[in-house]
């Protein structure tokens, strides 16, 4: 029953994506309507996961964290991409802004398929933990572009910061040492659930303390480097969680 009501929201929500990236090309009107009710969507589709997250029952939090995920990659990707069109509204076809546009809307879709992929797998006790690495896995690289990108951070941090948020890597990592030994499915879903947050944190960590004033152009690029070094290496050990 869920899956039918999250499909059909689903399938809304990439019209609705459509829309949005045609309205950049036309009217105000037209942009504010498909801005509007791509947001109705994303509360239908939230509600809709959330419902099926609690119908899983609390004695498996791990994948109830999962699902709620997913939505949340979702509605961020439409943030981004409602962000993206407004900057590409009325601007010609070669403007850069419109190659912001179609990779937001790409992105979109991406995490769109994900959530319906997560959706799937959640009925499927043998394929749900792969499925949450899987997931974590393409987050990841989402958050690793965000972090390469010339965008400079609201706020900034110190470098002590940064130093506390690796050791949520090194906890990360440990747990995905032990999940790739068990091949317990509960442990893989823990581990893809600390991963994601465990990275997360550090790639913001790393970029605020990086443009903290007392810092020169020579340390920000290493401390960018490495954290995106960091990133990729943890990466490579979830890949091979996953072949495992």
């Amino acid at each position: 029953c869920y899956r039918e009501n999250i499909l059909k929201t689903a399938k809304a929500l990439v019209e609705d994506t459509k829309l949005l990236v045609s309205g950049a090309a036309s009217s105000q009107d037209k942009l504010a309507q498909a801005a509007q009710s791509s947001a109705n969507t994303i509360t239908q589709l939230a509600e809709v996961v959330k419902l099926g997250a609690a119908s899983l029952g609390s004695d498996d939090p791990e994948t109830q964290v999962v699902l709620i995920n997913a939505i949340k990659d979702v509605a961020k990707a439409l943030s981004d991409l409602i962000g993206a069109t407004k900057g590409a509204a009325s601007k010609p076809a070669d403007d850069p802004s419109m190659y912001q546009l179609k990779g937001a809307a790409k992105v979109m879709v991406t995490n769109v398929t994900s959530l319906l992929k997560t959706v799937k797998a959640v009925e499927d006790e043998a394929t749900r933990g792969t499925r949450a690495l899987e997931a974590t896995i393409e987050y990841i690289k989402q958050e690793l572009t965000v972090f390469q990108s010339s965008e400079v951070p609201e706020k900034t941090s110190s470098p002590e910061e940064s130093i506390r948020m690796t050791k949520g890597i090194t906890m990360a990592t440990a747990k995905a040492v032990a999940a790739g030994n068990s091949c317990r499915q509960e442990d893989v879903i823990a581990t893809a659930n600390l991963s994601r947050k465990a990275v997360a944190d550090m790639l913001t960590a790393c970029k605020q303390a990086s443009y903290h004033p007392d810092v020169s152009k020579e340390v920000r690029e290493r401390a960018l480097r490495f954290g995106t070094e960091c990133t990729l290496g943890y990466l490579e050990l979830l890949e091979h969680v996953l072949l495992v």
